[in-house]
């Protein structure tokens, strides 16, 4: 778990042999006020955590791994920066936690290699005469419930 004003570290993965970490400092929190649980707290308490991230200019990245995020993550990013909220605690400190988890998995998921493309394949010969006889029996089942007519 990454714990709210530490670095953020990504543990080793697909697409992350070394694992990750990204420095606090390209981290930016902000705080507002929830519309969640927390009752008359809820008014006074700032506990909905926004975390931005922008990759682009992060140190921590390479640059395959800045070109990859920008790629996969292209549908996600405003004005170059990724944005997680949490707002489903009444503490600040558990939603600083669940945005910075939440950060992290996003980046795990967007770094991690695109599964190898499916390579079609024949059918073997067995299976094809098997298909075919299974085929044939079934047609004389069906062709064997016509009409009776009396000879």
């Amino acid at each position: 778990m990454n714990e709210p004003g530490d670095d953020l570290v990504i543990a080793p993965g697909p697409g992350l042999r070394r694992g990750l970490v990204i420095p606090a400092s390209e981290l930016v929190e902000r705080f507002s006020r929830s519309s969640g649980p927390g009752g008359q707290g809820v008014n006074t308490t700032d506990s909905r955590v926004e975390l931005l991230y922008e990759p682009a200019a992060s140190a921590a990245l390479t640059d395959a791994q800045r070109e990859r995020l920008a790629e996969t993550l292209a549908d996600r990013l405003v004005a170059g920066r990724i944005s997680v909220v949490a707002s489903e605690q009444r503490s600040q400190l558990r939603n600083r936690s669940i945005a910075r988890d939440r950060l992290a998995e996003i980046l795990r998921t967007a770094l991690a290699p695109a599964p190898a493309a499916r390579r079609a394949t024949k059918p073997t010969k067995g299976s094809q005469r098997r298909r075919l006889e299974s085929k044939k029996r079934r047609s004389d089942i069906k062709s064997g419930r016509g009409r009776v007519t009396g000879e």
